[in-house]
């Protein structure tokens, strides 16, 4: 479980470092990435959801064998990003540089499905 802990643990204190700016980053996506954001509430939206994942992330590096089922739709949350921009990627309807954040989802989702495996039920 201690494997566990830890990819959850430092998955959770990246992701709120990484997403908690996009509460304040409105007009500089705008500028970087033109057009500005139409729709606000979508954009905030999104913002909210992925920050109370990456809080559901801390609290099962708090205790993974009894939050272990959580586990299963943390790895869907960290693999249908992933996929969805590479399939956009491959259809050149996002930037590389949107790859990376991707690509660090991609091997969340992996270690995640690896953490849910080593961890035994509770």
């Amino acid at each position: 479980m201690k494997f566990a802990k830890w990819v959850f643990l430092i998955a959770g204190i990246y992701g709120v470092l990484a997403v908690a700016p996009m509460y304040f980053s409105e007009d500089q996506i705008a500028r970087d990435y033109p057009p500005a954001i139409t729709h606000p509430e979508y954009f905030y939206g999104f913002a909210g959801v992925t920050l109370a994942w990456q809080i559901a992330f801390l609290v099962i590096a708090s205790n993974p064998g009894r939050f272990r089922m959580m586990m299963l739709p943390a790895i869907v949350e960290k693999l249908s990003y992933g996929v969805a921009v590479l399939f956009l990627y491959s259809r050149q309807r996002v930037a590389a540089l949107i790859m990376g954040s991707a690509v660090i989802d991609l091997v969340f989702g992996l270690l995640f499905a690896l953490a849910f495996w080593r961890t035994p039920k509770a």
